[in-house]
């Protein structure tokens, strides 16, 4: 991977990219606000699964309102990512912070998805749905799973300093 991230780093793109000083802060301050957007649109609904607030709106008005903020989000969290990986492919791709985090992405989206197609039948037709103990449940470990992509996120910056020999990086 070290290999990998040395060539990336001497691509034309990648160059640009650390060349135009601008470019990583922007992305980096469009992904820190994405991530809070998709974040608490992924709580509110939550909580909404829960019964903890909300409960004067239909889930499915709530599911309507929230739904499109993360649909968009990802999007934007993968375009401002991309290009941070390819601006600072050593920094992100030899961080065992920056692994983990893709991982429970991977984890919080596919969730996400099969949540949403169980819940959109219901939440169209009207319908109140009653949420089960697992449902309730998988938005607590949702919440949770976020907070720990977040975490993650932030500690690329301290890869050494928060995972010391165990970090991917070539200078731990």
């Amino acid at each position: 991977m070290f290999e990998f991230a040395q060539w990336l780093e001497q691509t034309h793109v990648s160059l640009t990219i650390r060349a135009v000083t601008w470019i990583v802060p922007l992305a980096q301050i469009i992904h820190i606000i994405t991530i809070g957007i998709v974040f608490v649109s992924l709580l509110t609904i939550a909580m909404r699964v829960l019964g903890w607030t909300r409960m004067d709106q239909a889930f499915g008005v709530v599911l309507a309102r929230f739904a499109p903020w993360i649909r968009r989000g990802l999007v934007i969290l993968l375009l401002t990512g991309l290009t941070l990986v390819v601006g600072e492919p050593i920094r992100e791709l030899m961080s065992l912070s920056f692994w983990l985090k893709m991982g429970l992405l991977a984890i919080g989206v596919g969730g996400a998805l099969r949540f949403s197609r169980s819940v959109r039948p219901l939440a169209a037709l009207g319908h109140e749905p009653q949420f089960s103990a697992a449902t309730r449940s998988a938005a607590i470990l949702t919440v949770l799973l976020w907070l720990a992509i977040i975490f993650l996120g932030r500690a690329i910056a301290y890869d050494i300093e928060v995972w010391g020999p165990l970090s991917l990086s070539p200078r731990a």
